[in-house]
């Protein structure tokens, strides 16, 4: 893995911070199961609106957090590897990622609607911040599509376009984050109302599933962010590089 980072040390320390943010990755899946499945009474499907919406929780922390996650790290990761492998599978990944996202959003949109007295849609917080980190999510992924794996675009507006793909990758992740955050308040503060002042056991877990949530998504950002672990190209990049108006491959 550190062919191309400066030195062992820093090498030493990526793998370091990897490790320990896929750990912390399932210890959230874990934490979502537990508290969807042991405190908010399991999973169904439309049958059983109420217990559908419990996917949702469980499947954005797989997918917008966990796949998400390893999606934006994989170029570093990886590093060794061929670019477009590496676009493979960060393509893959998000891919994956779209998928859980297109359940959870089916799962909570039935448990509002399907009901003999439907909630109301869109109203709070955590369901604007949803929508928006939805919405640039998808378009990322387009925008990422045709830029870098859509054939015959040339290199010079791959290059223009690439640190706002970054930018706005890591952007969508800290507000899939954020929209986490939000929605776990929302949901322990309709659920136990004023009993989430005494600190049950459900709330202690839904707690640390948000610290758990933020300490992850510090270390992501700070494995992609810090130039120290930053990829290099390989020798047959370097030559792709200096010929500016070749297509991408």
């Amino acid at each position: 893995m550190d062919l191309h980072i400066e030195s062992r040390q820093d090498a030493c320390i990526f793998s370091v911070g990897f490790t320990a943010a896929q750990i912390l990755g399932i210890l959230c899946i874990a934490l979502a199961a537990t508290w969807t499945g042991s405190y908010l009474g399991g999973f169904a499907w439309q049958s059983n609106p109420p217990l559908q919406f419990n996917y949702h929780p469980l499947f954005m922390v797989i997918g917008m957090v966990f796949f998400y996650g390893d999606a934006i790290m994989v170029f570093r990761v990886l590093r060794n590897e061929r670019k477009k492998l590496l676009k493979l599978i960060h393509g893959g990944l998000q891919a994956l990622a779209f998928v859980f996202t297109v359940v959870a959003l089916k799962a909570v949109f039935d448990s509002h609607n399907l009901p003999k007295k439907p909630f109301p849609n869109m109203y709070s917080l955590h369901s604007w911040l949803g929508l928006a980190t939805v919405l640039l999510f998808c378009l990322q992924f387009v925008c990422g599509f045709v830029a870098f794996l859509f054939p015959g675009l040339v290199q010079i507006w791959r290059s223009r376009y690439l640190p706002l793909h970054v930018f706005f990758g890591l952007a969508i992740f800290v507000m899939a984050i954020a929209t986490c955050l939000a929605g776990i308040t929302e949901k322990l503060v309709f659920k136990l109302g004023f009993g989430y002042s005494l600190l049950p056991a459900e709330g202690v877990i839904a707690n640390l599933l948000g610290v758990s949530l933020v300490v992850l998504g510090i270390l992501v950002v700070y494995l992609v962010s810090s130039p120290r672990f930053r990829r290099q190209p390989l020798p047959e990049e370097d030559v792709l590089r200096l010929e500016p108006h070749s297509p991408v491959n």
